[in-house]
């Protein structure tokens, strides 16, 4: 199944309670909140306090994506705080043995695991991990903020994991993030993306309901 997830990190933050129920109303699947801290990006955005003000008054699945350094220490926090999926960056943890340690704490919790990598990072790195997690996160821009230009070879690396998920039998999700828009978002598709990440092309375009219908009419070609 396809899901469409907003991304925040374009929205309002002064309308931001007002613009998830529109696209909960609209249809959207998930919400994808972008946890910055200025050291593993350059950029700083919200914490958990956020996520815990918004989480008794929408309903979507919470896809919060990690961009810090040290994603191990504040699992519970975002756990606590409403968070349905925690994914986290391989490129943040020192070595194997930390990232599964992260996946096992993210699964104590009781919360869905997801993996991402940087543009950078080949898709092989992300192998040995995919029988443990819910979700691989391919970025398609490089992280730190919103508004930039697709890079177009992250679809040779959701083509090469999906084959490699279908060879072993498994249905991990494969989440793309960054500069989708109408425009991409078929290639994206044709890729074996399957959760959908659109920022500025649903909240810059003023109406956020009727840019939310567009990807879901999309959305349900593909069925």
């Amino acid at each position: 199944m396809i899901k469409l997830a907003p991304s925040i990190l374009s929205s309002d933050f002064a309308r931001l309670g007002r613009e998830l129920d529109i696209l909960s109303k609209a249809g959207a699947d998930y919400v994808h909140l972008d946890v910055m801290d200025g050291h593993f990006v350059p950029n700083i955005t919200i914490g958990p306090p956020v996520i815990r003000s918004l989480r008794p008054q929408c309903g979507l699945v919470f896809d919060v994506h990690l961009m810090i350094s040290r994603p191990m220490d504040f699992i519970d926090s975002f756990a606590l705080a409403g968070a349905d999926i925690i994914t986290f960056h391989l490129e943040s943890a020192s070595d194997t043995r930390e990232v599964r340690d992260i996946i096992t704490k993210i699964k104590s919790a009781g919360k869905k695991v997801g993996i991402a990598l940087r543009p950078g990072t080949d898709i092989q790195c992300a192998y040995e991990f995919v029988q443990y997690v819910d979700m691989v996160l391919i970025m398609s821009v490089n992280p730190g903020f919103g508004g930039q230009e697709f890079i177009a070879a992250s679809l040779d690396k959701a083509r090469r994991l999906r084959q490699y998920l279908d060879s072993l039998g498994l249905n991990a999700d494969i989440e793309m993030d960054g500069g989708i828009n109408l425009a991409n978002v078929r290639e994206v598709l044709n890729a074996g993306v399957n959760v959908v990440v659109v920022g500025s092309a649903i909240f810059d375009r003023g109406d956020i309901c009727a840019a939310t219908s567009e990807y879901l009419k999309i959305f349900e070609e593909r069925k």
